[in-house]
């Protein structure tokens, strides 16, 4: 690749990356919407939110498209191709993500006019805030390529696991009291799991900017145990996949 496409590259890569992170930012700034939707009983403003998919569902679309352009032109290699496969990997989570903002909208629907009792209604702001956060984090790592923030998603993804585990009691706990039917507490059951995915797809991220950055995957951690199980007889491995491991370890 001569030093001008070269340049090009680079730009129209990073050009990819501010996108993919201003797309995240719109699904950042969406969570605390859905979140005051559900506590706020808004019909409107769930409305407006799931209409509002299909804008991200289109910038997804062109997102990737661009990627795959790239990839097909310039046959980009190491951390470049890393780059752009991080991207395309990005922009599914941020997508996904999107896609469970609307679930917890179709969700506050589907319980409207039913009160929730004040500890429900704590705990629903402490997972919306708590998913947000996460998602800010991810984006602000993958702009910067912070590697190390990064990183921090996992454990910071654990408050909001054990927040959801609290709201499940929660709901356990309001409707044998009889404040919520059991209609209600399912459909909470199910916000709680919206939550908790974009929690999830918030450390995916993270996980494809430490790959970008460093190449670094929690899959190859398991693979390393692999190849050491099969290196002491611990499990037997057909010998097309150590032929394939081993010079995967030749090229690294």
């Amino acid at each position: 690749m001569s030093e001008d496409l070269r340049t090009e590259f680079h730009r129209d890569l990073m050009g990819v990356r501010q996108d993919v992170a201003h797309l995240s930012a719109s699904v950042t700034e969406l969570i605390p919407r859905v979140t005051d939707v559900l506590l706020d009983q808004d019909l409107e403003g769930a409305e407006y939110a799931i209409l509002g998919d299909d804008e991200i569902d289109a910038r997804s679309i062109d997102l990737e498209e661009r990627c795959y352009r790239l990839l097909a032109l310039q046959a980009p290699v190491a951390k470049d191709l890393r780059g752009l496969v991080s991207a395309v990997k990005m922009i599914g989570e941020v997508e996904r993500s999107a896609d469970l903002c609307v679930n917890i909208c179709k969700a506050s629907r589907r319980i409207y006019g039913r009160p929730l009792d004040p500890k429900l209604r704590g705990i629903i702001q402490k997972m919306g805030d708590q998913a947000q956060h996460l998602f800010k984090e991810a984006t602000e790592a993958y702009l910067l390529q912070d590697s190390a923030r990064a990183a921090a998603l996992n454990d910071m993804d654990s408050l909001l696991d054990d927040l959801q585990r609290e709201f499940i009691q929660a709901i356990f706990e309001s409707h044998a009291m009889g404040n919520i039917d059991l209609q209600v507490a399912v459909q909470l059951a199910l916000v709680a799991r919206f939550f908790e995915r974009i929690g999830d797809h918030a450390v995916n991220m993270g996980e494809r900017v430490r790959y970008e950055v460093d190449g670094w995957l929690p899959e190859l951690d398991g693979a390393a145990r692999f190849r050491a199980r099969s290196d002491t007889g611990e499990i037997s491995m057909p010998a097309h996949l150590r032929s394939a491991l081993n010079e995967a370890d030749a090229e690294d």
